[in-house]
């Protein structure tokens, strides 16, 4: 009986303030509040609506892990971290064929349009790269930009309501141990066992096993860094859905646009940053 009196009021808030917004179309101020009432309503009856046809949402448990579910494919017991992961990675390599075939089939001295944007990404991140690690080759720009494009790319898989891969433990962990990989072999390119040797154990070789202790922390660390954040955000848009139930129209859109989108740039830009910082520390 609530849901239909509800509906009802719905009605009359859509009505008015439609009528609101053509009577006051000259003043700014009164048409902001006659938008405020008519979005209202058309929220309230949405859901009332919703309510009415489908019942109350029944309760739900919320339970996490660090660890994704399995799931039997073919005979193997895969993740769905590493399916979900291998989506990602199909998208990106999908959409970079389609972008050699189109963009660059024919390439203008010139950028203009799609090629000018694709070439000022790679660009800027080119810069990047270079001005955080000064000679470390455009191999590893390319890895940067790799990297960023799949912990993008994964983070976007949330908004079709998939756990995404960087929610996992283990696919934190990963990137994270070619992160470790990284220093370690940029630091022995450029210096050499000895030089890398010293340079662990200056000024005083009584740092040496506390810097050995602190290179070794570094994959833990950018690895749980990362997982908390990510997950945390998940947990969030899906506590949101809880609370609100069948209210849960349009509200979760918004603030899937930070945790969904927003929120991952910043935490890619991160890692990223961090990665070129370690390694710019090695080859110092």
């Amino acid at each position: 009986m609530l849901d239909w009196i509800l509906l009802g009021i719905s009605v009359v808030l859509i009505t008015l303030g439609y009528i609101l917004l053509k009577l006051n179309k000259a003043v700014k101020r009164s048409k902001v509040t006659a938008l405020i009432i008519f979005v209202a309503g058309l929220f309230l009856f949405i859901t009332r609506l919703l309510n009415i046809i489908f019942g109350p949402k029944p309760a739900e448990k919320l339970q996490f892990s660090i660890f994704a579910e399995r799931v039997t494919v073919f005979g193997y017991s895969l993740s769905y971290t590493i399916i979900f992961t291998w989506i990602a990675m199909a998208i990106l390599v999908a959409g970079a064929i389609i972008i050699r075939l189109t963009v660059f089939k024919n390439p203008k001295a010139i950028p203009s349009g799609a090629q000018n944007v694709i070439e000022l990404i790679v660009e800027t991140v080119s810069k990047y790269t270079n001005a955080q690690v000064h000679g470390a080759g455009e191999f590893l720009c390319s890895y940067i930009l790799s990297v960023g494009s799949l912990l993008v790319m994964s983070a976007f898989l949330e908004l079709f309501r998939l756990r995404p891969p960087t929610a996992d433990i283990t696919m934190t962990f990963a990137l994270a141990f070619m992160t470790f990989l990284f220093i370690n072999v940029y630091g022995l390119k450029r210096k050499g066992i000895g030089g890398r040797i010293k340079s662990l154990a200056s000024p005083t070789p009584l740092v040496f096993p506390f810097r050995i202790i602190s290179d070794l922390a570094i994959p833990i660390s950018m690895a749980c860094r990362l997982f908390g954040n990510m997950l945390g955000g998940m947990i969030v848009i899906d506590l949101l859905y809880m609370a609100l139930g069948v209210n849960a129209v349009g509200i979760p859109s918004v603030f899937g646009l930070y945790f969904n989108a927003f929120h991952p740039l910043i935490q890619t830009f991160i890692f990223v940053t961090l990665t070129l910082t370690f390694i710019n520390e090695a080859i110092e």
